[in-house]
């Protein structure tokens, strides 16, 4: 939306909402220079915010106490994991992200609504989440097995035969010079003779 859009539902409405704030200041911020209908836009907002015909609408804080929540258990349940076997190497972030997606939110507005969510979720929740939290671990620690595994059958030869085949479908333009690999080198006569 344009400055000029911006300012006219702004003034049409009575108020300035913070979306519409922001979509203002990144117009602003990356705008090279702005134009003079841009400019006089701005003008009338900012007469209209200090005549109070507008009002800048609050942005509100919102806490989900939840991502703590999980993130806590999963922080303490990965260090567990890792200190018995310090070969795991656990991504915290998708294991959190996995756990939060199959759990409720809890939002609140304010620290003492906070503080509500958090009591209420250690006594109603902590199961859930403790369980979603190891089903999160459990997902990550299989496919972490599967790489290792798939990973592991290909060869040197293998890998460069992957390589060669990526290099015939998007390199065909390819010219090479006397540090080229001799697997790269025939590649390149090859797609010559099909020119």
């Amino acid at each position: 939306m344009s400055i000029e859009k911006i300012v006219e539902q702004a003034l049409q409405d009575g108020y300035l909402t913070p979306s519409m704030e922001a979509e203002v200041g990144r117009i602003c911020n990356t705008a090279s220079e702005l134009s003079i209908e841009e400019y006089m836009a701005l003008d009338r907002l900012m007469g209209a915010l200090l005549t109070g015909e507008v009002v800048v609408l609050p942005r509100k804080q919102f806490i989900n106490v939840m991502e703590e929540l999980v993130l806590s258990e999963a922080i303490a349940r990965v260090a567990e994991i890792e200190e018995e076997n310090s070969d795991q190497n656990l991504d915290v972030g998708d294991i959190a992200a996995y756990a939060l997606n199959r759990l409720p939110p809890l939002y609140a507005t304010t620290e003492e609504g906070a503080q509500y969510q958090r009591s209420r979720a250690k006594e109603e929740l902590q199961v859930l989440i403790a369980n979603q939290v190891k089903v999160a671990i459990e997902r990550n620690l299989n496919r972490a097995a599967q790489n290792q595994t798939v990973l592991g059958k290909f060869t040197g030869d293998a890998v460069l035969g992957q390589v060669s085949s990526l290099l015939q479908t998007y390199a065909q333009n390819y010219e090479p010079t006397s540090n080229t690999p001799k697997t790269i080198q025939t590649l390149s006569s090859h797609e010559q003779g099909q020119n």
